[in-house]
């Protein structure tokens, strides 16, 4: 029997933005399937977290997105375990310099199937069971794909490509699924070899002058999953007023 509450499935909830999501969305109520790459241990964490709130509210998915044999089974086991899916949250994505002059076809592969290929072939699976529920997509797209920076051509046009897959997804899956997009701008630093003058010079460039949070980001992805009745094919920016850099 299909579960009686809301199920979203995201992708990379094991830590940062998308563990923030996946809480927000659980404390809204919904069931959650956590899919995660290398960081099972953290999504186990979480999981155990928010069960001993709700039990039985979530499953834990271990998967590689380039794998492509991996995309429908992800969908499969969510649609296994609860029976419905209302919402995809497609937020795992791949992140590094990807300068001009220096960019492989490795570099490249490895941008455009965690951040492209992935999302629209996990849109695909799960698009039947979304129609059945009258249900939601959301792609976390960046501020750098309308305002690339140099160092990260690659990785720029790869969201670049999500945004323009996402007004696509709008018409080809209306009415009955909605899909938007949101570009966060400086919501988390990097995690390894952090630029302060780099960091500085983007909060000179944000209006609101500092960074944002990931609750402000994962308050949007509610809205708009839930909310929103109206809005699709929209990228909402949460970016602070981020200016060209």
């Amino acid at each position: 029997m299909p579960s009686p509450r809301k199920v979203a499935l995201v992708t990379g909830t094991a830590r940062r933005l998308g563990a923030t999501i996946a809480r927000t969305l659980h404390d809204a109520g919904y069931d959650i399937v956590l899919h995660c790459h290398r960081s099972r241990g953290e999504a186990d964490a979480l999981a155990a977290g928010l069960e001993s709130t709700r039990a039985g509210s979530t499953l834990v998915l271990q998967a590689d997105l380039a794998q492509f044999d991996r995309l429908p089974e992800l969908v499969a086991h969510a649609i296994g375990r609860f029976g419905r899916l209302d919402a995809l949250v497609n937020n795992a994505a791949a992140f590094f310099p990807t300068p001009i002059g220096t960019v492989t076809p490795t570099q490249w592969d490895d941008l455009f199937n965690t951040n492209l290929r992935a999302p629209f072939f996990l849109s695909q699976a799960a698009a039947p069971h979304l129609k059945a529920t009258q249900g939601a997509i959301l792609n976390l797209s960046d501020v750098y794909a309308r305002q690339p920076r140099a160092d990260l051509s690659a990785y720029a046009i790869s969201k670049g490509a999500l945004e323009s897959m996402t007004r696509a997804l709008a018409v080809a899956l209306a009415p009955d699924i909605r899909v938007n997009a949101i570009a966060p701008g400086a919501i988390l630093w990097p995690e390894d070899a952090p630029d302060a003058s780099l960091q500085a010079r983007i909060l000179s460039h944000t209006a609101l002058g500092r960074i944002g949070s990931v609750d402000e980001i994962a308050a949007t992805a509610l809205w708009l999953l839930r909310d929103a009745s109206y809005t699709t094919g929209s990228v909402i920016a949460v970016d602070g007023g981020r200016e060209r850099l």
